[in-house]
């Protein structure tokens, strides 16, 4: 099929970290597929905003996905409103502009990052994919059915100089999910990776990145395509992938050529 065809009429989506950037551009994506959205931030009033400017099938949720008690009542309130859930896309996260303003042009070494900022990265980017997790998946498997899409990154941002705490965080986010993946092998609950496939024009991003460096930056509307057909019938039985968002239509036509459509 189609990728940009790809439909997810009805199907109820929460999108951590959905107020701007990737989570922004996917809600974006999902609602323009039919679907329904509730996007998160810690800023109930940002959420809520977030969700005016999506329009219509758009809710939004203040919630601090680093503390298990507003994540359950978070996830409590997306059900409601939606009506239950059929996926839970993990999003939220801290970049390296939070504890390095110019960690792109001037990498700061690991030794001289604060205490407080490798906690709180850690706890969002890698805590909050298990905690939210934990709150979704046993309500998916009670209902026979759900799908968990956990956002990764490169490989070598898991490895490059100056990417304490973010590298770390990411790595062990992807681990995490790889996990999840394991144990839920067999369920009718599907778990998968999704990532850009290289730095993205965000918040993340350092104000002061030359133009050159800047330019080769991907848009964040690369993973569009991609979480439309994550969230379709079309990815009905798709589990334990690891899928780079600019390289899906390759990805998806060699699928298609092992006979998985």
């Amino acid at each position: 099929m189609s990728t940009a065809s790809a439909r997810a009429d009805g199907v109820r989506v929460l999108i951590t970290g959905g107020t701007s950037g990737l989570g922004a551009a996917m809600a974006a994506a999902l609602l323009d597929a039919a679907a329904m959205v509730a996007v998160t931030g810690r800023d109930a009033a940002r959420a809520g905003a977030a969700a005016r400017n999506l329009g219509r099938g758009a809710i939004g949720i203040g919630m601090d996905v680093r503390d298990e008690h507003e994540v359950e009542r978070g996830v409590d309130r997306a059900c409601e409103e939606l009506g239950g859930l059929d996926v839970l896309v993990n999003n939220a996260g801290i970049g390296m502009r939070a504890v390095s303003p110019r960690f792109i042009t001037e990498p700061q070494p690991f030794w001289t990052v604060p205490p407080e900022g490798f906690r709180d990265v850690v706890a969002t980017n890698l805590s909050g994919y298990f905690l939210v997790a934990r709150a979704v998946v046993p309500r998916m498997l009670a209902a026979g059915a759900g799908r968990v899409v956990n956002i990764s990154m490169n490989h070598a941002t898991m490895n490059r100089k100056g990417f304490v705490p973010y590298g770390p965080a990411r790595a062990g986010a992807e681990a995490l999910s790889r996990i999840m993946a394991a144990d839920l092998a067999g369920s009718p609950v599907t778990v998968n990776l999704l990532l850009p496939g290289g730095a993205t024009l965000t918040g993340m991003i350092p104000e002061d990145l030359p133009g050159q460096m800047r330019s080769r930056l991907l848009p964040a509307s690369v993973m569009a395509e991609p979480i439309r057909w994550l969230c379709s019938p079309a990815a009905a039985g798709v589990h334990d992938q690891r899928i780079v968002a600019s390289e899906f239509a390759s990805w998806l036509t060699q699928r298609a050529g092992h006979g998985r459509a």
